[in-house]
This record gives C-alpha cells, structure tokens and sequence, in this order.
C-alpha cells in the first residue's frame, strides 16, 4: 500500500467536513482575515469578587494545594507565595517566552525556544483560584486577597488576545470554567461584579469564533469549550448581557451535537484515552450541575443517556481500591475542576460525581476524597450503589474487559471511528487485587524528541507484538496515524464458572497478521499469540511491574520463564526463539515525568505461535 494511498485513506477517514474546517481555519489565521484576527478589547481591572462570603457547605474540605506550593500535571512544584507566577515562563524548562506580546495566531505550536508550550499554559487554566477560593469560604481572607491579587495579576499580564494564554480555546475555557465554579462556591453567580463578567465575555469573544476548528478535532477540544460557551453564555444572558443568550444556545447544540458524535452508546470515548475520558466528564459534570442550579432547561435524553454510559465505562476503568486505573492512551496531564486532594491518577471524585448526576448510583462507597466534588456542588449522595463491574465488551470503542476473582484484563483491540492517538492494537492490561502488574507505557510529552514519542505512542510502549522493527500503523504526523486496521472477533467472549476468555485479530497495512486469544482464572492470564505474513522478525514485549525479575533463558526449544517475588512467567512458542532478554523500558504515569521498568522481549523469525502463561499470589 503505497504511502499517498495512505494518506489519502486517513484523510478521508477524518471527515471532509472536518478537514474543511480546519483548512479554513488556518488559511484565515495565516491570511489574518479570521474574524478572530480581528478582536480587540481592554481588560477588566477588578476586583473581580466580594468579600465577605458565604460559607463553604458543610462537610465540604478544602483543598490544601496553592497554599505554599502547588503541583501541576501531578507532579511538578510550583511555589506558591503572596506574588504571583510568571505566566509566561514554563514550568518544566524555566525558559520564558519570547512571544508575551504577539497576537496569539501568530505563535507557534512547538516553539524550540520555549518547549512544550502545555508546561505555559498550565498555570493559567486557573486550577490554582479554586483550591484559594475553597479555603477562603472556610473564613481564610488572606487565601481571598491573594486570589484576588493573582486573578488581577493575570489579566494585566495576558492583555486580551496577545500571548500564549490565549492560543488555545480550550484554555479559555477551561478558565471560564473555574471561574464560574468560583464564583459558585462564593454564593456570587446571581449578582456577579461587572468586571467578572467582563473577563468572561472576553472569554465568550475568543471561544466562539473557533468553535468549528474545536469540532474538527473530533476530541476534548470541542466538548471543552461547548461547557464553556453554554456555561458562560447562560451567566451573561441571566446577567441582561444580550450576546450571553446566543453564546449559550450554541454551546447547548454543539454539547448535544458533540456527546451524540463523540461518545458511544458503549460510553466509550473518540481519544480512546482514560484520561481524557476523565476531563472530558469533569466538564460534562460541571455543566449539568450549573445547569441545574441556573434552573435551566434539561438537555436532551440521549445527552443524559450518553454521559451515563460514559460514567460506566470510567467505572469499568478504575480500581476502587485506589482509584487508578489502565495508563492507555494519551495523557497530557489534565485535571481540571479538582475538588479534593485526591492524587492524579486517583479518578474516584469524578466517576462518583458524574454516576451521581447521571446514573443517580453511587459509584464509590465510604467516606473519602471521592465525596468532595458533591458536597461543594451540594450534590446529594445517592442511596443506591452501582453493582459491581462484571466481564463486558465495549466493543464500539475496542475495548474489553475479563474479570475473575481479584484479577481485571484489559484487552484493547483496533475499532478506530477517530484517529487513534497510541499504536496498542492488542495490547493487554493486567491487574491483580489493585496491583498493576501488565502495564501500558503512558505518553510522557506531546515535544520531545522523535525517538521518546516514538517509543511511548508505538508498539514498543505496549504489550503487543512489533512486527520488522516497524509501526503497524505509520506515522503521518505528530498527532496521527495512517491505515487504521480493523480488529475481527475471533472468539466473543465468554465466560464458564471458572474462567473468561475472548479472542480477537488484525491485519495490518502490509499484510501481517496478528491474533491473540486472551483467556483468565482468578489465578492465572494466559494469552495466546499467532504471528503471520512477517518478513524478518516479529518481537513479543511484556512490560512488567517494577520488581527483582530474573530471567531463565531455558533452551530455545522449551521456553523462556521469568519471575518476580510473587509473580512468574513463562513463555513458549512453536518454533524457536532467535532471542529472549530481559531490558530496561520507559514508562509515564504522569506528563512530563518517565520511569523505568523492567520488560520481556521475546523475538521471533518465523510464523508460530506463542503462548504466555502468567501466574501470581492470590
């Protein structure tokens, strides 16, 4: 298959109106003839609240993050004083950016010179106003003045539409958002000072002309600033602003729109991404819960109906034990509209508060973190509890889950309606009693150097086979894949009492076929790989939990085994290996932050089957 014969294929895989939209997007950014180009306006000067304010609701905790230092993307520092940050200086390299002044449209993506421009953005999405604002409903007003001082210090330093901050409508929204939710917990969305609403008109201007490059993106992006436009546009419009009511109305269509496209009837997600999937219902949370306070119209059945299946496949996601979950997917390390001090990787609060507001379950059981998020949104707790997660297919999105006992495999299988973001066709999560002992590599960074982003979107990062040292979908650019293959169910599955097993295969551009027959008992996984149509090599990777694995190389003919403290695997084949080591791999738990750990690489040189048979410590 030839690579213009690729292209052309994944282009039109994108949508033609997709790829309208984005066309005329940039030829309006590059030509300056964007509406967008065109805006101009003078920034509020606060203050922006009132003080005194009402208390927090009780039981409600604040947060203790912001008040010396805070973290971003989960685990970068940043100090936390009286003086405000730098918002044009990145958190990760320290470099500023050299471009403060310059009109958005006129600053690039992936600026050599200052790095990944995400480590910019971060602090203005504004997670810091929140944190202070909580505290200061506690009867903190030195946590009020300080926000107060920080908010004004933005909007001085971010002129309207000139600098980074305002790049990206997805940032303003994801500020319009946090604002709105502090003035919620202020008791001050009903007489909101002029110059807020100011600062979210603003806001509203730079969202609503690129709405349609957000929809193109078939992603969070569209979502994102759909909350937004109806969020704020509903303020304004109860507010007597006139342009609120219009804002408002194309922020409900484009939600309504966006959830029916986006988000399968099996709640699975278009970025086919856990964390994503996360932000994506934190948005949709906070939007039905401010729908709600406003006293606004419902949104429709199938939006409701949506979100509700989306709920369920986080649920089906996450470990209730800790609140982590499978690391697949892209994760560029958000989390927004944090309530509590629940870590990053813990998506308890949002899975609870979302199967409140749209299953009307309780997801998590107890006292925790993961109640917070309802309390300060004054959210009953749901009397009825979710059943417990059983073996299901997702199968809209390619996704399945195999539980027996304390064991969860997750098989992740090719069913590509948007643009898949990682090359883990096949690829297989294990965990045991909250433990991840098979694991997905992450993302690490969206600018890096070729070889890193190579390593932890391809088949490397993933516990799959690599065929002839190749990707099985090519890479036509930073944040796409070509010839997206098709999975075919081998085997549905099916489960008999003592075990669950599903099996299920692809054929790759080249003609290489891979199927892999995944079977589980509550002490053991075993999986089955059949290897076919490769020229050279095919490599087999296990990429196993962090501990002191050793390697018993067998001979060639009998297998390889391999063992830890309390976990042991073994691997046979019917030809013989041409090698089988055990190496150092990369894995990110969190953006911007990479660690290693061991993995099992088993290579073969003829067509055959493998059989990897893994057993632990019940």
């Amino acid at each position: 298959m030839t690579s213009a014969f690729i292209r052309a294929r994944t282009l039109f895989a994108l949508g033609i109106p997709n790829l309208m939209r984005v066309a005329l997007y940039r030829v309006g950014l590059r030509t300056g003839l964007h509406p967008v180009c065109r805006l101009r306006a003078v920034a509020p000067a606060g203050p922006f609240f009132r003080w005194p304010l009402r208390a927090a609701p009780v039981g409600a905790e604040p947060r203790s993050e912001w008040r010396r230092q805070g973290s971003l993307f989960g685990h970068v520092r940043v100090a936390a004083g009286d003086a405000a940050p730098d918002w044009m200086t990145s958190v990760v390299t320290g470099r500023r950016i050299p471009a403060a002044d310059c009109p958005w449209w006129k600053i690039g993506d992936f600026d050599p010179a200052v790095g990944d421009i995400k480590a910019i953005w971060e602090l203005s999405r504004f997670d810091w106003l929140l944190a202070m604002a909580q505290r200061a409903t506690a009867g903190e007003e030195p946590e009020f003045r300080r926000l107060e001082a920080w908010l004004q210090d933005w909007v001085r330093d971010n002129p309207p539409y000139l600098g980074p901050n305002w790049k990206c409508g997805q940032e303003a929204s994801l500020r319009v958002l946090h604002l709105a939710a502090t003035a919620w917990i202020f008791g001050q969305v009903a007489d909101a000072s002029a110059p807020l609403l100011d600062l979210v008109r603003l806001h509203l201007r730079r969202i609503a002309p690129t709405i349609q490059y957000a929809v193109a993106q078939d992603n969070n992006h569209g979502t994102s600033e759909a909350a937004a436009l109806f969020v704020g546009g509903s303020w304004l419009s109860s507010a007597g602003h006139p342009e609120g009511e219009r804002w408002a109305r194309m922020g409900r269509r484009w939600l309504e729109e966006r959830t029916a496209r986006l988000i399968a009837e099996d709640g699975s997600f278009s970025q086919y991404s856990l964390n994503y999937h996360r932000l994506m219902l934190e948005t949709m949370s906070f939007t039905e819960t401010w729908r709600g306070s406003l006293g606004l119209p419902r949104f429709s059945d199938r939006f409701v109906g949506r979100c509700r299946a989306a709920t369920g496949w986080l649920r089906d996601m996450v470990d209730s034990g800790s609140g982590d979950g499978p690391n697949i997917g892209a994760n560029d390390g958000a989390h927004v509209l944090r309530w509590s001090d629940a870590p990053y990787r813990d998506f308890r609060p949002t899975l609870q508060l979302a199967s409140a507001l749209f299953a009307d379950l309780r997801a998590v059981d107890g006292e925790g973190s993961w109640n917070q998020p309802l309390r300060w949104l004054g959210v009953g707790l749901p009397g009825r509890a979710e059943p417990a997660p059983q073996s299901r297919v997702a199968e809209d999105g390619g996704f399945a889950w195999l539980r027996q006992g304390t064991a969860v495999a997750l098989l992740r299988f090719p069913r590509f309606r948007f643009r898949p973001s990682q090359a883990d066709l096949l690829h297989v999560d294990l965990w045991v009693a909250g433990r991840n002992l098979l694991r997905d590599a992450g993302t690490f960074s969206y600018n890096t150097d070729a070889a890193l982003m190579d390593y932890f979107t391809g088949a490397a990062g993933h516990n799959t086979v690599q065929f002839d040292g190749r990707e099985p979908m090519p890479r036509l650019g930073r944040f796409l894949f070509g010839a997206w293959p098709e999975a075919s169910v081998i085997e549905p599955l099916a489960e008999d009492g003592q075990g669950a097993r599903m099996g299920t295969g692809y054929a790759d551009h080249a003609g290489v076929r891979h199927d892999r027959l995944v079977e589980l008992w509550p002490d053991r996984l075993r999986v089955t790989d059949t290897l076919s149509g490769f020229a050279h090599r095919a490599v087999l990777r296990w990429r196993l939990a962090p501990d002191n694995w050793v390697l018993d190389a067998g001979d060639r003919a009998a297998g390889v085994g391999t063992a830890s403290r309390d976990m042991r695997l073994r691997v046979t084949a019917t030809e013989r290996w041409e090698s089988c080591r055990l190496v150092e791999g990369w894995e990110s738990l969190k953006y911007q932050e990479k660690s290693l750990l061991p993995v099992l690489e088993v290579c073969m040189e003829k067509p055959c089957t493998i059989i990897s048979e893994f057993r632990w410590v019940t």
